[in-house]
């Protein structure tokens, strides 16, 4: 029960989720986690890339990045 006492709205019976539904939901997470993941990466190879061509040492490209 919650902390507000809500009985003006209408009672919610459970739903019974489909497990084809969650299984798609997770595959399209997953797929979207993987294209973030690799875009991340290339980001921060490019960035770090153009810090040591500016001459920053790479232990302070490190600590920038919080690697």
């Amino acid at each position: 029960m919650s902390v507000i006492d809500c009985d003006y709205l209408p009672a919610q019976e459970p739903i019974q989720f489909p497990s084809e539904l969650a299984l798609l939901i997770v595959r399209k997470a997953a797929a979207m986690a993987e294209a973030f993941e690799s875009k991340a990466l290339d980001q921060m190879t490019m960035d770090a890339s153009r810090a040591l061509r500016d001459g920053i040492e790479p232990r302070q490209i490190i600590m920038r990045m919080g690697l």
